[in-house]
């Protein structure tokens, strides 16, 4: 990762959590603890986190190992080998189609061995560790203009490692092909634990060091030989034509290379890139040096529509004569999904009405005016009416195809093109999301077929889905022939499985006759070995087979995948003997299809959770960014939870001590999964529903309970202030709190406030009257803002009134449930919002709005309301509820002017709802420069920061924001979040204030 925290730094002597299930080691496993000098971990925890990557498969592994070095890896390697022990490499868990699972000793590199080793911008060359992400490695590169070309989906999340095992590329494979074309030489170790260096060699020096007889490194030279001698005519005639194909080991390019340029004698071969695509079964790549490319220095963009897919499909050949970057394709049922959500509704609404699908064709440019001139050849040719914003080259492409397009759009600066590719990549959060028993999966999504066999295959596709009752959006690689398509299938019935395999079956033998491959991008794994015997041939089979076993004698990694025994149909996630039990009554609603169940299985692996702030950015997941634990992952989370409740782990394992603890403690209730996750798997709501019902079962601590009341708590220390703020400081005191209570010593207590703002509202009145008001806004007393912050509340007042705004408090409210919502107590919860709705709802009738200073609380109406109540008066408190900078902005209410440059940081709640950005959008309108942080949570999260257990966990997720910070233009940090301003002020020296106290300066 980028940022690097200190993970033991997540934790400290007071801290309960080790990440695991204690359990024993198993007797031929122990000694790997004593010999590895990264953990070594056997316990059910951890073996079911990594059960499952992002395919729909799950196979429980035998233990995880997170090796510090090549020598921690040919430790464990000979280990295994002596016992038998089979091994998997793996990197992000980012992999579609199943090869990162097995029964086997898994070997995660993103941990530790992560590291860029060097860079040579001379040479176009870099050298690193497999863990590394390949964000992170561009992150590196980008100060040479120099970047890794493959460009996969998830590049943010994937290892270099796991493009190596999968031969990975992505949207520009039209101009950079795939990884293999980039590794230059790797460090691997072999299945005897043996180093190796494996790079180009002559043939003359593969001769050489070959010997069928001798040490396990000679046999495999010996077998690469031989398949060189023997294999070439049968790896030639049996192997797609095609930029996009992964089935199988990479013997294609072995051969061409071999062969050299034009047939002619002194070719050479290089076994690293013999690896790329071998999904860890031929050894395991430890280091990689990798060539790199420039990056482009501009690029221009068109979208073209079509009245249907295919249509688009046999216009994808002609495009392709004008030299693109990309050809990315959307169809009708993506578009139509696209339009009903929030997100990418009014991006999608951009396009005509009419239009079933699109291409969006990128180009890459040396300057805007020749990007500009690409685009304009390119209409010139394939959509002629078209207005064009530049002028086609004179001797500009012209095919003689039909014209199919309906209409195009262009787009040139940065700002316009991701709003394209926006459009384009809103499709897997859309197909992702359902709730259903049915899901989209992914099983024969990337089949290659030649571009101009593009219609015909789609057509045949389509036909094939029919015929087994369902459909499939098909989006995504058009120029390489490579479309996306997931059908929608219930695995949990056996019906669902054998359309699945005949769906398999068929493409397999539609892709084989057309010159296609079964996968043009995520590799064989479970999904996919079974059809490269259909595909190539039983001959190469059994030469995918001798390979194996040149390199792997005892097939002990990664065993069954490319050429091994796997069954697309066995070891799924949901099978048709899948079981789920919740074991109680969920509380909240549950809107979704299949409510609490739905939820719980609703994440798919992406491992978008485990993203790097520097590279990924968002909220998600604030823990994992700071402990690098995947169990502290949203994913991680998910998958232990849905494993609890399906018959994976012990019975109750989900509401004992244990798994609270470990699993669900450190969910701090960001809400960021929510928005960020593609699936939007919403942890924080999940967590709530299952502590609230192990508070029902077992009681609930002290501590939790006092934090859940902190509103009857502050109005007791606001009484007696300020009495009640020296207190903490008396000698002994902070320990004596963290020894009673548990409140860490190190933290900023809240100061009380003997004049609340509820006090000085009712002795100053409003000042503009409700005839004069051009809106009537009752601010919400939130318990931060009453007690602890009366000042924030004062500038609210005074900014509000300046604008126009008659200002109440409102009578018969209480606190807004937050404190015990947050920490499960739900039944308190709910009576409280039963409370305030009932006492706002009627004012709202009369015209009245709702507003609030404190981002969680003003969250906590509108929405975490409609979880815990049903009705019309809570949809109305909901819908007229805002936050206070949001209510500036939703009604252009005018604010007064400043100046100067300001860093804000914003809530993650209100980044949940999409609503952070107001704050700075009204800022930016009364006359300040704003950096607005593409920030996660800042780790206090309400009372997490203050508890001792999660003092030092805290300190960590808030150390990613501080960086942040600091490396901003502002020259003042704003914060609308109450505890978001504690951290800040704890960690960096200085509160900052709330974004409406900076207005307020101007009055």
């Amino acid at each position: 990762m980028a940022t690097d925290p200190d993970t033991t730094a997540a934790r400290d002597g007071r801290s309960s959590y080790d990440y695991t299930r204690d359990e024993e080691t198993p007797d031929e496993l122990a000694a790997l603890s004593r010999l590895v000098g990264g953990e070594v971990r056997f316990d059910e925890y951890s073996k079911q986190l990594y059960a499952t990557d992002a395919s729909a498969y799950e196979m429980t592994p035998i233990g995880v190992v997170f090796p510090t070095s090549t020598r921690d890896v040919q430790t464990v390697m000979r280990h295994c080998s002596d016992h038998g022990i089979p091994v998997l490499p793996r990197g992000g868990g980012t992999s579609l189609a199943g090869q990162a699972v097995n029964e086997a000793v898994v070997l995660d590199f993103t941990r530790h061995m992560d590291g860029v080793l060097e860079i040579d911008p001379d040479a176009g060359r870099a050298r690193a560790e497999v863990g590394v992400y390949l964000g992170d490695l561009n992150a590196k590169l980008a100060a040479h203009d120099l970047k890794f070309a493959p460009d996969p989906a998830w590049g943010d999340k994937s290892a270099l490692g796991g493009a190596i095992g999968n031969n990975s590329t992505g949207s520009h494979s039209l101009k950079y092909g795939k990884t293999d074309a980039y590794i230059e030489e790797c460090e691997v170790v072999l299945a005897d634990g043996t180093l190796a260096t494996f790079g180009e060699l002559t043939l003359e020096e593969l001769d050489e060091r070959a010997d069928p007889d001798g040490e396990l490194i000679e046999r495999i030279h010996a077998e690469v030989r031989r398949i060189v001698e023997e294999e070439a005519d049968a790896v030639e005639e049996a192997y797609p034509n095609l930029k996009r194909n992964v089935s199988g080991y990479n013997l294609d390019m072995l051969i061409e290379e071999a062969r050299g340029a034009d047939d002619t004698e002194g070719g050479s071969v290089n076994l690293a890139r013999l690896l790329a695509g071998s999904e860890g079964t031929l050894a395991i790549v430890t280091e990689a040096e990798v060539s790199l490319e420039p990056v482009p220095e501009t690029k221009s963009m068109a979208l073209l529509t079509y009245d249907d897919l295919i249509e688009a499909m046999e216009d994808v050949a002609p495009i392709l004569e004008h030299d693109p970057s990309a050809v990315e394709v959307m169809d009708d049922v993506l578009l139509d999904l696209a339009r009903e959500t929030e997100e990418f509704g009014d991006v999608v609404s951009m396009l005509p009405p009419e239009a079933s699908s699109v291409l969006l064709v990128e180009f890459y440019a040396e300057s805007d005016a020749e990007g500009m001139e690409k685009v304009a050849g390119l209409l010139a040719d394939r959509v002629p009416d078209a207005e064009r914003e530049g002028e086609p080259s004179a001797d500009r492409v012209r095919t003689d195809a039909p014209i199919n397009a309906t209409a195009a759009m262009e787009a040139h600066d940065h700002e316009e093109r991701a709003t394209f590719w926006k459009m384009r990549k809103s499709g897997l959060p859309i197909l992702l999301s359902r709730t259903t028993d049915e899901k989209h999966i992914s099983f024969i999504e990337d089949c290659a077929v030649p571009p101009e066999h593009l219609p015909e295959y789609a057509s045949e596709f389509q036909e094939i889905l029919a015929d087994n009752g369902t459909f499939a959006s098909i989006y995504a690689h058009a120029g390489p022939g490579v479309l996306h398509v997931r059908p929608l299938i219930n695995t949990k019935e056996a019906d669902g499985v054998d359309a699945m395999v005949d769906i398999a079956d068929r493409v397999t033998d539609v892709v084989a006759r057309l010159g296609g491959s079964v996968s043009g991008e995520h590799g064989d794994g479970r999904a996919r070995t079974q059809w490269n015997k259909k595909l190539y041939g039983e001959h190469l089979w059994e030469v995918f087979r001798d390979l194996k076993t040149a390199f792997d004698p005892d097939w002990l990694l990664n065993p069954g995948s490319v050429c091994g025994d796997f069954d697309m149909s066995e070891n799924l996630r949901y099978g048709p003997d899948y079981e789920f039990e919740a074991g109680f009554e969920p509380m909240l609603n549950w809107e979704n299809d299949n409510g609490f169940q739905g939820m719980a299985e609703l994440c798919h692996g992406c491992g978008g959770c485990r993203g790097p702030q520097e590279t990924t950015g968002g909220v998600m997941c604030p823990t994992f960014r700071a402990s690098e634990e995947e169990i502290t992952s949203t994913r991680g989370r998910a998958n232990a939870l849905r494993q609890a409740m399906s018959g994976d782990l012990p019975d109750g394992e989900a509401l004992s001590e244990e798994f609270l603890s470990e699993v669900m403690d450190l969910c701090i209730g960001c809400k960021g999964c929510a928005k960020d996750c593609p699936s939007e798997v919403d942890m924080a709501k999940l967590k709530v529903e299952l502590t609230h019902e192990h508070h029902q079962r077992n009681g609930a601590n002290l501590r939790s309970r006092l934090f859940a009341n902190v509103d009857t708590l502050s109005k007791l220390g606001s009484a007696t202030a300020p009495v009640s703020n020296w207190l903490p400081e008396l000698p002994g005191a902070r320990l004596a709190m963290e020894k009673t209570v548990g409140i860490a010593r190190e933290r900023t207590l809240p100061a009380f406030h003997r004049e609340t703002l509820v006090d000085w509202f009712e002795e100053r009145g409003p000042r503009v009257s409700e005839t004069e008001a051009d809106r009537k806004a009752l601010l919400f007393p939130d318990t931060y803002t009453n007690y602890n912050h009366p000042d924030v509340g004062r500038a609210a007042v005074r900014v509000l009134e300046a604008a126009g705004v008659h200002v109440a408090i409102p009578d018969g409210v209480v606190d807004s449930g937050r404190p015990p919502f947050s920490k499960g107590f739900l039944d308190v919860a709910r009576e409280r919002a039963e409370e305030n709705v009932a006492a706002l709802a009627p004012r709202i009738e009369e015209g009245w709005d709702v507003v609030v200073v404190e981002p969680s609380d003003a969250v906590m109406f509108q929405l975490d309301y409609l979880d815990l109540l049903s009705g019309d008066d809570v949809q109305r408190v909901a819908t007229n509820t805002f936050g206070v900078m949001e209510y500036l902005n939703a009604f252009g209410l005018d604010v007064p002017e400043g100046e100067g440059s300001l860093t804000y940081h914003g809530h993650c709640h209100q980044k949940a709802m999409r609503k952070d950005l107001h704050a700075a959008a009204v800022l930016e309108r009364a006359g300040y420069e704003v950096d607005a942080l593409d920030s996660g949570c800042c780790g206090m999260a309400g009372s997490f920061g203050y508890e001792d257990d999660h003092y030092a966990m805290s300190r960590a997720i808030g150390s990613i924001l501080v960086e942040q910070v600091e490396e901003s233009s502002g020259d003042r940090v704003i914060a609308p979040g109450a505890s978001c301003r504690t951290q800040l002020g704890d960690l960096g020296g200085e509160e900052p204030p709330h974004p409406i106290e900076v207005l307020a300066e101007g009055l």
